[in-house]
């Protein structure tokens, strides 16, 4: 049995389109869903899913119809087929039940693939290149030596809490704690010494 899977991904999208494309491909039942192709959890595609069974082939009009990312798109597909259910895309002439399709889809598995690995291969060169001209990764520090400084004086006064200190300063609590831990033990007791 061919079941189409259709998806708009805002409500006052129509789906007509890829409707009357899935039903002249012989569609014996469509699941419709508004939602967004970035959604994980779409209850309608989780639907169609679970009321094919083996032999069956899910179409849909376009790939971006059923998944925005490659690695979602190949992770569902390859789902299918260890349920033994083909998969067909219209627009782009795929059909995983002849070996033609399922040759096409395995080289544009691999592409992805490569290209991920060229990603980080960019990655891990950018952050060498960087580190070489003495860039650190990870974000910029926030706090200074002067800002410790800043909070122990303020909390020379033991009317100014931690809290208090911080919010003057521009800083979270969790923030201050972290680079100044001797801060801590000052619950109502008076403010470590600046060294």
């Amino acid at each position: 049995m061919l079941v189409g899977y259709a998806r708009v991904s805002m409500a006052d999208q129509k789906p007509e389109l890829q409707l009357d494309a899935l039903k002249a491909a012989g569609c014996g039942r469509v699941f419709v869903e508004k939602a967004s192709g970035a959604n994980a959890d779409r209850a309608e595609l989780a639907a169609a899913l679970d009321y094919m069974r083996f032999g069956d082939t899910l179409v849909v009009w376009k790939l971006d119809r059923l998944a925005r990312s490659m690695k979602r798109l190949i992770t569902t597909i390859e789902d299918l087929k260890e349920r033994r259910i083909g998969f067909r895309s219209l627009t782009e002439a795929i059909d995983t039940t002849n070996a033609a399709g399922e040759l096409f889809f395995h080289i544009f598995g691999a592409l992805a693939q490569f290209e991920r690995s060229m990603i980080r291969e960019r990655t891990k060169a950018g952050l060498a290149a960087a580190l070489a001209r003495g860039r650190k990764g990870g974000r910029k520090q926030r706090i200074q030596d002067d800002d410790i400084r800043a909070a122990i004086a303020l909390l020379g006064d033991p009317k100014i809490s931690v809290r208090k200190a911080a919010k003057r300063l521009g800083l979270a609590v969790s923030t201050l704690y972290r680079h100044a831990p001797g801060l801590r033990g000052r619950v109502g007791a008076a403010a470590p010494e600046a060294k």
